[in-house]
């Protein structure tokens, strides 16, 4: 059995567990997600899942404030904000998580305050740095889903390869302007990753200290995101696994494309496999 398959029986079974964990299911537990619980498609066995869920968050500035705003307030039980970065006034315009009085903190210590202000039973973890190497791998590991919402193409394709290796969904979102982009990748179940639809070095990168972004952009793309993983945990509907959703802000226009898997990507192909195989 490979890691990242042991990784996923394994995280498979500790969530399951959450279906005989009623501690938690007393009436303000009920009360507080009643109306979540009211889907036929999440139910009490569903918030029970939610809450031993983890989820990963890189980023905690336009994206992922909203993104980890909304897994909080949708009970995910564990959720880890990843940012090196502290608070600037120019954060505000579009950084949710944030409030004035928190300039020059820490953006996962101020954010890990806006989750708990929601919900303090929630646990929070909080890395302030940046996650390279085999500290990024172990964290992909050690999440049920992880959502990128960095701003830059070097940390999005080492957190791709890490969830690849890890074998856990990658929620990917971006914004800039008024355009915005989401995908779900999940190549252990077949699907592309990250790298078929960016090959390395053939994308220019653009971020919004230089052209700009529209401030309710990153929370529309920030909470289809958390939508997408909210999904995942839960097991249904269908994701935007193998799909490419993109939206034009200024006109409202949303479009998808179809992503194919690359059998040549150096990082999810077959070549790779191949290596894997041999190695495993």
């Amino acid at each position: 059995m490979t890691a990242k398959h042991y990784r996923a029986d394994q995280s498979a079974q500790r969530i399951d567990q959450s279906f005989h964990a009623n501690e938690r299911m007393d009436d303000e537990f009920l009360l507080r997600y009643s109306r979540q619980i009211l889907l036929p498609e999440v139910g009490t066995e569903g918030q029970a899942r939610l809450a031993q869920a983890r989820a990963l968050v890189i980023g905690v500035g336009g994206l992922g404030s909203p993104a980890a705003l909304y897994l909080a307030a949708a009970g995910v039980g564990e959720i880890t904000l990843c940012d090196h970065d502290h608070v600037e006034l120019s954060n505000l315009q579009r950084q949710i998580a944030h409030r004035h009085a928190d300039l020059g903190r820490p953006k996962v210590e101020s954010g890990r305050e806006a989750l708990l202000a929601l919900d303090p039973q929630l646990h929070v973890r909080v890395i302030a740095g940046r996650l390279v190497g085999a500290a990024l791998e172990e964290e992909c590991a050690r999440a049920d889903v992880v959502l990128d919402a960095s701003d830059n193409f070097p940390t999005r394709e080492a957190v791709n390869a890490a969830c690849v290796a890890t074998g856990t969904p990658l929620v990917s979102g971006a914004a800039i302007r008024f355009e915005g982009q989401v995908a779900v990748f999940d190549p252990a179940r077949g699907g592309p990753c990250y790298r078929c639809l960016y090959r390395e070095g053939a994308d220019t990168e653009q971020t919004c200290s230089e052209t700009g972004v529209i401030a309710p952009l990153v929370g529309i793309v920030g909470s289809v995101q958390a939508l997408e993983a909210v999904k995942v945990l839960l097991g249904i509907g269908e994701s935007l696994a193998g799909r490419l959703l993109l939206l034009d802000g200024l006109h409202m226009q949303w479009r998808e494309l179809r992503l194919p898997r690359d059998p040549g990507c150096p990082v999810c192909g077959e070549t790779r496999d191949e290596l894997d195989n041999a190695g495993g």
